[in-house]
């Protein structure tokens, strides 16, 4: 849909909302992790098959987060910051620091490793981290690919803008804009602000949507909700939702389904189980640079091992 902010919030019964989802939380010392998909009544919206909340956290002089070297198949991964920064690199050669309202999407095909590290300059002092991870799984079609990355600043990615509304595209399409990154499946990830009483219509125009509170409350056919808890709306209905008092903070996702479930199991998305153990015993083999995997020479002493 183009943008049309004149939908009415009670246009559409709270029947609409066909999963609420209320993320498990997860301590990591000092630093909590809250996950919403996969969820036991809910595996995927669109592609859309894990999303994390990280933090807020508050960090000190010298602390970082530190994410070893680990693989991935079957998936693109997005990282996208409120606040704090990330070192990434990736078998493919890339190297690249990720700030507030940027976007790294790294597709991993048939396999790819990567790390991500709070940076030397955030850590000279007091630093923080607030942000979203999510993973897409890719269509059959897709999932022996070549991996890639791509990395856009946030001047890249559209926006818009409405009184009181601020949306900023971060995948796929929505409200007629185009997201720059590479899509392999109908798509629509954004980053959200809503102040007080201002109104939000959801795009229409994919099969499958929903929404994750990450700061503040909305309100659907008069029922209230705070975060952090993700609405997965039914298929085909028109929904546009009010922000409450203290204004709203959110992300919208959505997309196409895909052609059947996956099979998830530590780091690894794929169609087959198959698939999944070729991986694990790839990985487990540690024959850097002759297989799927490959992994840049200073992280090889530090790759986090096959789980048991």
């Amino acid at each position: 849909m183009s943008w049309n902010p004149a939908i009415e919030p009670d246009e559409v019964g709270i029947d609409a909302i066909q999963i609420l989802i209320v993320p498990r939380s997860r301590d990591l010392g000092g630093f909590e992790v809250r996950r919403a998909l996969p969820a036991p009544k809910r595996q995927m919206v669109g592609p859309f098959i894990f999303f994390d909340q990280a933090g807020p956290a508050e960090l000190l002089t010298g602390q970082g987060i530190d994410v070893r070297p680990h693989p991935h198949i079957g998936l693109g991964t997005v990282t996208y910051l409120y606040r704090g920064d990330f070192h990434h690199r990736d078998s493919t050669g890339a190297d690249q620091i990720i700030r507030p309202g940027a976007l790294n999407w790294m597709v991993a095909g048939r396999g790819v490793t990567h790390s991500e590290r709070t940076s030397a300059a955030a850590r000279s002092g007091p630093n923080s981290l607030f942000g979203i991870q999510t993973w897409l799984a890719l269509p059959d079609t897709h999932e022996d690919m070549a991996p890639t990355f791509e990395h856009h600043g946030k001047e890249a990615l559209p926006m818009i803008e409405d009184s009181g509304i601020s949306v900023r595209l971060i995948l796929g399409n929505a409200y007629g804009k185009v997201a720059p990154a590479t899509m392999f499946s109908e798509t629509f990830y954004a980053d959200v602000k809503l102040e007080r009483g201002s109104r939000l219509p959801m795009p229409d125009d994919h099969e499958d949507s929903a929404i994750y509170i990450v700061e503040g409350s909305i309100s659907i056919a008069g029922q209230t909700f705070e975060a952090p808890q993700m609405m997965v709306f039914r298929p085909g209905d028109r929904i546009t939702v009010a922000a409450g008092d203290q204004g709203a903070r959110l992300m919208i996702l959505g997309g196409a389904t895909l052609s059947g479930p996956r099979y998830i199991w530590w780091n690894f998305v794929a169609s087959s189980r198959e698939r999944i153990e070729e991986a694990k015993a790839e990985w487990r083999a540690e024959n850097w640079g002759k297989g799927r995997f490959d992994l840049p020479v200073d992280d090889r002493k530090e790759h986090i091992p096959v789980p048991d």
